[in-house]
């Protein structure tokens, strides 16, 4: 298998790429809120309270190219600087690129040799994720790692410009098996935010992975919050009711 999914749950923690392990349903809940909440070191050596820059020590990255979505702000700039800070060429995926471009100069002003370019994506709108998609496999570059963290909270009701609640829209991942893409449910689903890039960039990234020998990697930022969803599950036919 070239490509891995890597779940990287941040909690509520300003710091990012902070080595908490892979949640397993059920036993992992104590040791991640003794982590998260105590910042009690957990099987990796890092807790919460460990900064990117500590978790990345020794690593060299010298050749990969990395996308970061939402890298403007938050864990996103943090992910990107410290990627940079390792060699990565990163690719700073953000939906306003005014923003983008001052967190690209001050990352290379604190890192001179820093690799960082900015793209415009707003992964509300599966017109502009497409065409992000379609630009950066045209631009030649390999992809390694994508770490999808780009996303809102509790923001007005509102649709997308494809008439989806805009939060769903933009946020939503699922899991994906690798030669197959699942995810039964009986509603438009396949088009949304991350999911749609994710997948557009499959190919890209496997190319990428049998040609260097080096497994790819994409990493989705999640938080506790995932836990705490209706106790009746999600009526995915009611995603667009106000009231629901």
């Amino acid at each position: 298998m070239y490509v891995r999914l890597a779940w990287q749950n941040t909690g509520f923690t300003t710091h990012s790429l902070q080595g908490c392990v892979t949640l397993i349903p059920r036993k992992g809940y104590r040791l991640f809120t003794n982590m998260w909440l105590f910042g009690r070191k957990g099987p990796s050596g890092f807790s919460s309270s460990s900064t990117a820059e500590e978790v990345t020590q020794g690593i060299d990255g010298t050749g990969l190219t990395a996308i970061v979505t939402g890298a403007s702000s938050g864990i996103g700039t943090e992910t990107a600087r410290v990627l940079a800070l390792r060699g990565v060429h990163v690719i700073m995926g953000v939906r306003n690129v005014a923003a983008g471009k001052d967190v690209k100069e001050a990352i290379v002003k604190e890192i001179p040799t820093a690799k960082v370019d900015t793209m415009e994506l707003d992964l509300s709108s599966m017109a502009s994720v497409r065409k992000f998609a379609a630009d950066f496999s045209s631009s030649g570059h390999p992809l390694n790692l994508l770490i999808n963290n780009a996303g809102i909270m509790a923001t007005p009701f509102m649709l997308s410009k494809d008439n989806i609640e805009l939060q769903f829209a933009t946020n939503h991942i699922v899991f994906t098996l690798w030669k197959q893409p699942i995810f039964i449910v009986m509603v438009n689903l396949e088009h949304l935010g991350h999911f749609l890039l994710t997948n557009l960039l499959l190919d890209t990234m496997k190319k990428a992975a049998r040609t260097s020998k080096r497994e790819g990697r994409i990493i989705n930022v999640s938080s506790e919050a995932h836990r705490y969803t209706y106790k009746e599950g999600i009526h995915f036919d009611k995603i667009n009711d106000q009231s629901g």
